[in-house]
């Protein structure tokens, strides 16, 4: 039965906002594509046309904050998948292999959590974006601290840069992979967590041997803006 749009609906205090960014996903999810209005968000959400603006300035705050639900939904899923095991190596493949099933199963969010439709000229992330962001980066340095790599890498200022070096091969990885399924390049999309076990097992292969250096200075994650 349609859902009545005459009247707004009723939300507990702090439900709000929750609410909104729950009805962007659902549009985003069905449409795959961002250029809906704030108004048609208003109507799917059950509230008045004003009731976005409540909570944020401009579309741009609301996509920030998506963004942001989107990493905490792929953190969740991830640690969700490793929690099953207690191998690390098996953890890294289950978490890698999550996070290309998350952005094949919605490009829209993951082009706009990995796009650059929310990056700014100085490179910086929405603040909102950065706590999730670093959650799922901090499983990824968990796993690899913990001996997916074959050895124990322990989590210490001189191994900071092995670590990061570590999670940029495995981003790198998964994050073009996930691309290519993305636009049809590699297929298909049901292959999607054999073909990363594949790609993921060799190159673990090679880090196992020998971790990259990283340049001084190189970041790997979202920033936030320079001060």
């Amino acid at each position: 039965m349609p859902r009545p749009q005459s009247h707004e609906r009723p939300y507990h205090h702090g439900d709000l906002r929750r609410a909104i960014v729950t009805a962007a996903l659902e549009i985003l999810r069905e449409t795959q594509n961002l250029e809906f209005s704030l108004r048609e968000l208003a109507r799917r959400a059950g509230v008045s046309h004003n009731a976005p603006y409540k909570h944020f300035v401009d579309k741009r705050e609301l996509l920030a904050a998506v963004s942001g639900a989107g990493f905490e939904m792929l953190t969740k899923l991830m640690a969700s998948e490793m929690a099953r095991l207690s191998d690390p190596r098996e953890q890294l493949f289950a978490m890698l292999r999550a996070y290309i099933d998350q952005g094949v199963g919605n490009p829209a969010l993951y082009t706009l959590m990995f796009g650059g439709y929310l990056g700014s000229p100085d490179h910086s992330r929405p603040a909102i974006e950065l706590a999730e962001a670093e959650k799922a980066k901090g499983l990824l340095a968990g796993v690899i601290s913990a001996g997916a790599l074959g050895r124990a890498i322990p989590h210490t200022p001189r191994n900071e840069q092995k670590i990061a070096g570590a999670i940029l091969a495995c981003w790198s990885l998964v994050h073009g992979l996930t691309l290519l399924l993305v636009d049809g390049l590699v297929g298909p999309n049901k292959k999607a967590g054999a073909l990363g076990d594949s790609l993921v097992q060799g190159m673990l292969d090679g880090l196992s041997t020998k971790l990259p250096t990283l340049p001084p200075g190189t970041w790997v994650g979202p920033q936030a803006p320079y001060r």
